[in-house]
């Protein structure tokens, strides 16, 4: 077995067919099909079902493509180190983030790194579910993910500051005249609510909660800058964290009463490599509550 072997398999999982996983390789079909073979074949098992929507995991090579992708990101990681040098860098970083987390302060510092290192390739995603990024660090796919909350030691957390949520309405909403929005004051409106595996919905209910009736649903997005526009179109209020807002919804948001906030975490992997360590390091010097900006002006 090889690593290569990984890489293809993991590449027919993510695209459905080898003629897709092919042209994502840059390599010709049969390459691909000889090497699925060859790893089914040195480990007796079969890794995919071939169905009418196209090629799926087995239930073994689902257990099998998840070390697979372990193994893969480490050997990454590992050229990655190699390569680094004194002035270069060259590699790839794989960073995540809990849904509406460093929207504002996440592409400044990888500006920032990109600059530096040229050479090195970045993969950003959002997660909604705290629960599946703490699984993915666990798993060790992650270089850097930033979470409200973690298990992991203090070695491998850091922590950068507080988010603080905001509340955005609708324009010609009588709570704008305040500085801040006591939320039982919108007790009985609608909302603009997220997923119901998201972390940011969780928050919305816990805060509820303790204000008063659970809320009510005006629709779900799972998005944060889609729940702010639709907010800001009448549909309903919505609680996002304040550096979630996009430009242009400044005046339609207010800080709200009693306040909301939620630790900004940065877990690194285990041997963590030069990528991740300066990134962290840029992120440390981003501003990381700032709701201030968002109160009535006078």
């Amino acid at each position: 077995m090889s690593l290569r072997q990984f890489e293809y398999a993991l590449a027919v999982a993510e695209e459905g067919s080898v003629t897709a996983a092919a042209e994502l390789l840059h390599v010709a079909q049969p390459s691909v099909s000889q090497q699925i073979r060859g790893l089914e074949r040195d480990l007796g098992v079969q890794l995919f079902s071939r169905t009418p929507t196209g090629l799926v995991p087995t239930v073994v090579g689902r257990a099998f493509l998840r070390e697979a992708e372990v193994a893969v990101s480490a050997s990454r990681r590992a050229r990655a180190t190699a390569r680094a040098g004194a002035e270069e860098l060259a590699g790839e970083l794989t960073v995540a983030a809990q849904l509406g987390f460093g929207t504002r302060q996440l592409p400044g510092a990888l500006g920032t790194l990109r600059r530096r290192f040229p050479r090195l390739e970045i993969t950003v995603f959002e997660e909604p579910s705290s629960a599946e990024l703490e699984q993915l660090c666990r798993r060790g796919v992650l270089d850097l993910a930033l979470m409200a909350a973690c298990e992991r030691s203090p070695a491998d957390a850091h922590r950068l500051g507080d988010e603080e949520f905001v509340v955005v309405l609708g324009a010609g909403h009588p709570q704008l005249a305040s500085d801040r929005v006591d939320l039982r004051e919108l007790e009985g409106e609608p909302w603009v609510r997220f997923d119901r595996d998201s972390a940011l919905d969780a928050v919305l209910q816990n805060v509820l909660r303790e204000a008063g009736p659970a809320p009510i649903t005006a629709a779900r997005v799972s998005q944060t800058a889609t729940a702010v526009r639709w907010a800001a179109q009448g549909l309903g209020p919505t609680l996002v964290p304040a550096s979630a807002v996009p430009h242009g919804h400044e005046h339609l948001v207010r800080p709200v009463f009693p306040v909301v906030t939620q630790p900004v975490i940065a877990v690194l992997r285990q041997d963590a490599g030069p990528a991740e360590t300066a990134l962290l390091g840029l992120l440390r010097q981003e501003t990381w509550s700032d709701s201030a900006s968002f109160a009535r002006s006078a």
